[in-house]
């Protein structure tokens, strides 16, 4: 099967190549790669039409500017490249993350992740830092949340650190059973995979609701965290730059979330609140 390459170069690069990335995934997109001023993304010849990136609503955007240049190329063997570019990673000398490929690490938290097409393998600052959260936070006997789950690392680095429930939500189809599998690799046994959005939890309570996503999406859904979030309880936001600290700050205190903490990572960062 032949495929179509698109090649995105991006101003500013962040955060338009993470939307453009999930929306591209909506169009039909397979795989992507990640660059320093954008995204390559491929999708079979025969399932390309034109009008699918009228839908993708990001280039359009005034806030970025988006141009791209498309070529055929022939069938491309997306495990051997994926394998070039993956390599294991180590946080705080106690958790590694690593591929079924890599070889086992002598560490308190071995995590084995196979992420394909889904977000999240700790190699971005933003994984990376939440997991950091979890390693110095007691998550001990608590019911925790893991919204926007992508390859269901953070769930898992949960149940791992002791979390007595687990449910990890996304709303891309290819995270949810990306996540499966990779729940099921690791051999956990409490956690539950949902597909869909915030619009899930209910009246659902949480000790710990982690939600590494991005500004919008955190700013919209603040208010169903703040409910779901038991008093006392935990919440972890990551997704977005330093510029953005102020805006997220202001939404959470009007929900009763104080802050606590935070992390910074190549210009991402991680915030830590506490529900009054």
């Amino acid at each position: 099967m032949d495929y179509l390459e698109f090649k995105f170069t991006i101003e500013p690069v962040q955060p338009a190549s993470e939307i453009l990335i999930a929306e591209l995934g909506l169009a039909g997109f397979e795989s992507f790669v990640e660059n320093e001023d954008g995204v390559t993304a491929y999708i079979p010849k025969e399932e390309f039409e034109e009008e699918a990136l009228s839908g993708v609503h990001v280039l359009q955007s005034e806030e970025f500017e988006i141009t791209y240049t498309s070529k055929e190329i022939a069938q491309v063997n997306w495990n051997e490249e994926w394998e070039k570019n993956f390599h294991p990673i180590l946080v705080d000398d106690i958790c590694s993350v690593r591929a079924p490929f890599h070889p086992e690490v002598n560490v308190k938290y071995d995590i084995v992740i196979e992420p394909k097409m889904s977000f999240g393998t700790g190699h971005h600052a933003t994984t990376h830092m939440m997991i950091q959260f979890l390693l110095k936070n007691d998550l001990q006997d608590k019911k925790v949340l893991d919204m926007g789950c992508g390859t269901g690392v953070l769930a898992i680095v949960a149940e791992k650190r002791g979390a007595q429930a687990v449910d990890a939500i996304d709303i891309d189809n290819w995270c949810y059973l990306n996540t499966q599998e990779n729940v099921e690799r690791n051999k956990c046994e409490k956690i539950s995979v949902f597909e869909g959005t915030a619009e899930l939890l209910g009246g659902k309570q949480y000790d710990t609701i982690i939600a590494n996503i991005n500004r919008n999406i955190l700013l919209q859904d603040m208010t169903t965290y703040s409910k779901c979030l038991k008093k006392g309880g935990e919440l972890y936001l990551s997704g977005f730059y330093e510029a953005d600290i102020p805006v997220i700050k202001e939404e959470c205190e009007k929900q009763g979330l104080q802050y606590h903490e935070g992390l910074e990572k190549d210009e991402w960062v991680a915030l830590k609140f506490l529900k009054r």
